[in-house]
């Protein structure tokens, strides 16, 4: 329930980020010894990780603010199918299972409805790597009978996903291995970080070719997690749209470029100390942007896409956001109309011509960030919003109302 019209002040600690968490939670069932992942996020894709850990019998559990994993000396092979479809992220499970039981009988994940989200990038380079796959009706078994080994794989799209199946797999396979076209985002460099604090030998990370000499003998670790830039492009588009002043603490300002210059341009002022700190001031009045495409990092990332569709709803002029990552990101746009913006989505574009007013309305969640962007476009409009399912922003975000209310918005959570 929210009430908008007001600005925003007040400052926020960013907590470790949900993107990075998730493919960490996996790769600790490589090492041999226990993992504590400090920083880590209260989300229910955290929770589902925990519980597949759990279910191919390892110790999984939340210690305060940390996750301590004491990976299986003899883990099982199979995922449930409910499990699986918990999320888009169970996938990362895949590589650690194969390369400790050389087995992994899985289901496709599930995870947001944003368009065709293929995995036969991971596929393809497991089977580079030695693997043997057979699919019957939706469910995947996968056999290594002589282990894995290391590749010279070259990805057709720079999937931040496959890079870091891929990843975990070589870092456990016999040989060397070399991903070419590979992501650089930096929850990829995190994951590279992790590895090598493990034990783990490889180079190029954040460039489009990493080198991987693979291990059987990684070592448990202690590791904090990369701070979420799209909880914080979150704060910092609420802020831009609604007006006020934020200080976003516990930031890398350079994971944040592409949004911090587009925001500038909007007429925002913005201000970064000692790279770990972002502070915003932004009076709500806006000037549109024109022609922004997503893509791939360092480009404008597609997370923070409708997230800055909703802070553009009343800005002055024409505004024009086209993802091309995925076909359905815009899906919140139904939402937008309901509290009266001026939206409208053809293909994977949306265009928005900005309106001085929004009115309150219920609005219903259609993914992750599609829901914190509905958020965004309630904290604007005046007197009353509603946001239904908010399980589906549950997933990214700790908890998104506690967030905004500690910076001034009037919202509340209610389960009923």
């Amino acid at each position: 329930m929210i009430r908008g019209g007001r600005g925003l002040f007040g400052s926020v600690q960013i907590p470790g980020a949900k993107n990075s968490v998730l493919p960490l939670m996996a790769a600790s069932m490589l090492c041999h010894g226990a993992v504590t992942l400090e920083h880590a996020p209260r989300l229910t894709d955290v929770d589902a990780s925990l519980r597949i850990l759990q279910s191919v019998g390892c110790g999984a559990a939340r210690r305060g603010g940390s996750i301590v994993i004491t990976p299986s000396e003899a883990p099982g092979s199979a995922i449930s199918e409910s499990l699986m479809r918990s999320m888009r992220s169970s996938l990362f499970f895949l590589a650690p299972l194969l390369a400790r039981t050389g087995r992994a009988d899985i289901s496709r994940p599930g995870g947001c409805r944003l368009g065709a989200r293929p995995i036969d990038l991971h596929l393809a380079g497991l089977a580079q790597m030695g693997a043997e796959i057979e699919e019957r009706e939706g469910a995947l078994t996968l056999r290594t009978p002589r282990g894995l080994r290391g590749a010279d794989i070259t990805l057709r799209f720079p999937s931040v996903g496959a890079t870091e199946t891929l990843l975990m797999a070589a870092a456990a396979a016999k040989g060397q291995s070399v991903l070419r076209g590979a992501a650089a985002e930096p929850e990829i460099v995190d994951l590279v970080r992790f590895l090598q604090a493990a034990g783990a030998r490889i180079t190029g990370a954040g460039t489009q070719e990493i080198h991987v000499e693979g291990s059987d003998c990684l070592m448990g670790v202690r590791h904090t997690v990369c701070p979420d830039r799209i909880t914080a492009a979150t704060v910092l588009c609420a802020a831009a749209g609604c007006g006020g002043e934020v200080l976003l603490t516990n930031v890398c300002s350079g994971h944040l470029s592409a949004l911090l210059c587009v925001l500038r341009a909007m007429g925002c002022m913005l201000s970064t100390s000692g790279g770990n700190s972002v502070a915003l001031a932004s009076d709500g009045r806006l000037r549109a942007v024109q022609a922004l495409h997503t893509g791939v990092y360092p480009a404008f990332p597609t997370d923070a896409a409708p997230l800055l569709a909703a802070s553009l709803l009343r800005a002055e002029g024409q505004s024009a956001i086209t993802d091309t990552i995925f076909e359905n990101r815009f899906a919140c746009a139904e939402g937008f109309a309901k509290i009266g913006a001026r939206v409208a989505v053809e293909g994977r574009t949306v265009a928005i011509t900005g309106t001085q007013t929004l009115k309150g309305a219920e609005v219903c969640a259609p993914d992750l960030r599609g829901g914190a962007a509905l958020i965004i476009a309630a904290l604007q409009a005046e007197g009353e919003s509603r946001v239904t399912g908010a399980a589906h922003i549950d997933r990214g975000y700790e908890d998104i109302a506690a967030l905004f209310f500690r910076i001034g918005a009037d919202i509340t959570r209610t389960d009923s």
